[in-house]
């Protein structure tokens, strides 16, 4: 009997492995709703030289606001509906997340800039650096249930990516330091990845050290997105907490490639804010942080499909962008989402084969275009003084993927 039973359990494990060996080489099978959708109508795509120099204002916007330590956002502007903000932990947050998303702006625009200009940017960002290296390290959880440093690690490790790749090669005391700086980063995410995988900004429950509330899948997507390009520059990025923070975003994952707005909600697939118009924002990032981790569902035709559905269906972000409530408008959006979801839309333009991107860029564009500020910037939510910075910085990078002569 013992030799039956420990035949028996052979055999038992052997199954799961082949069924895991079998699925590998297999296509993923999609359901028709996640390449199927509407269609934007059509255009007169915006001139490149439109587009050139709509980046051109958007940088000297950037350039102007800079604040004297080298860094930009602040905690002024405040109103009576301001998001909860412990101090200091939140706005130390903020800073440093805003900080690393204009980093990216200014390097990503350079080579669409004059040289004049190049020289600008070049200086502001060698403030930024300095600033970045000596605070960046320094952002912490703000209170047990507010981890809004998730931003902070995320965002400012995309700008040290993006200072790291800007440095002259034999400038290698640089680079080290930068080096040194995005590992400290990594190993901060590492440290506040929630329980269950993935990472959200708040833990209202148990207020443990390990956060145990429920990751929010576009928070997560963020976290992935920045790892990954520090990962690609030989940034060890610890395989388990990545295969936890996939696994998190799948969950949330419905056929039709809308995404819940957090763990604690996936078993709502149809309230409001889940469906495709109130994942519009939400679709493209996680999309992306999915693609570029090389998970096999998200295709192509994923890709474009979700984009089109930005595009044909704009208006149920763009009537949240600016309203002052975050969640108060259709399908539940905030207007945070807006510029973050062109955002990632724009990054996952470059996932596609050349020839198709035009005609992504062109309806990108002309979305982006009109909504540019008499001073140059970008804004969708009131956001103490954050908002200009940040929702600029995110055009800006959407715009240099618009182009393509």
């Amino acid at each position: 009997m013992p030799k039956l039973r420990l035949a028996l359990v052979a055999v038992l494990l052997t199954v799961p492995m082949q069924l895991l060996a079998q699925e590998a080489t297999e296509e993923v099978a999609l359901s028709p709703l996640a390449t199927e959708g509407p269609k934007p109508a059509p255009i007169t795509p915006p001139k490149q030289s439109e587009v050139k120099a709509s980046i051109a204002r958007g940088v000297r916007f950037l350039l102007d606001d800079q604040r004297p330590e080298g860094a930009w956002g602040s905690a002024e502007q405040t109103k009576d509906l301001n998001i909860y903000a412990p101090v200091p932990g939140a706005h130390q947050a903020f800073k440093t997340a805003v900080t690393g998303l204009v980093v990216m702006a200014l390097v990503d625009a350079h080579g669409s800039l004059d040289e004049a200009m190049q020289q600008e940017v070049d200086a502001a960002l060698a403030s930024a650096q300095t600033w970045m290296l000596e605070n960046a390290s320094n952002v912490r959880r703000a209170e047990m249930d507010a981890v809004y440093n998730t931003w902070g690690h995320s965002y400012g490790l995309q700008g040290l990516v993006r200072l790291y790749t800007h440095t002259p090669k034999e400038d290698t005391e640089t680079r080290a330091q930068l080096f040194e700086a995005m590992q400290n980063q990594v190993e901060k995410l590492d440290r506040y990845e929630f329980l269950n995988g993935g990472w959200g900004y708040y833990d209202f429950d148990a207020h443990t050290q390990v956060p145990g509330s429920s990751p929010n899948s576009f928070t997560t997507a963020t976290a992935l997105v920045a790892l990954k390009e520090a990962q690609d520059l030989g940034v060890e990025i610890p395989q388990t907490m990545i295969d936890k923070a996939l696994a998190s975003v799948e969950r949330q994952r419905n056929p039709d490639f809308t995404y819940a707005y957090g763990e604690y909600l996936r078993m709502q697939p149809r309230r409001l804010i889940n469906r495709p118009g109130g994942s519009l924002g939400r679709s493209q990032a996680c999309n992306y942080a999915l693609a570029v981790w090389d998970q096999p569902e998200v295709t192509d035709e994923v890709i474009k499909t979700w984009l089109n559905r930005l595009y044909a269906r704009n208006g149920w972000l763009s009537i949240g962008r600016k309203r002052p409530v975050p969640h108060e408008s259709y399908f539940q959006v905030a207007g945070y989402f807006y510029y973050y979801g062109h955002f990632y839309a724009a990054l996952s333009i470059d996932r596609l084969p050349e020839d198709e991107r035009p005609y992504f860029q062109d309806h990108l564009a002309h979305i982006l275009l009109p909504l540019q500020e008499k001073d140059g910037s970008w804004w969708d939510y009131p956001f103490y003084n954050y908002h200009q910075q940040y929702g600029t910085a995110m055009t800006v990078v959407a715009l240099t993927r618009c182009l393509h002569e």
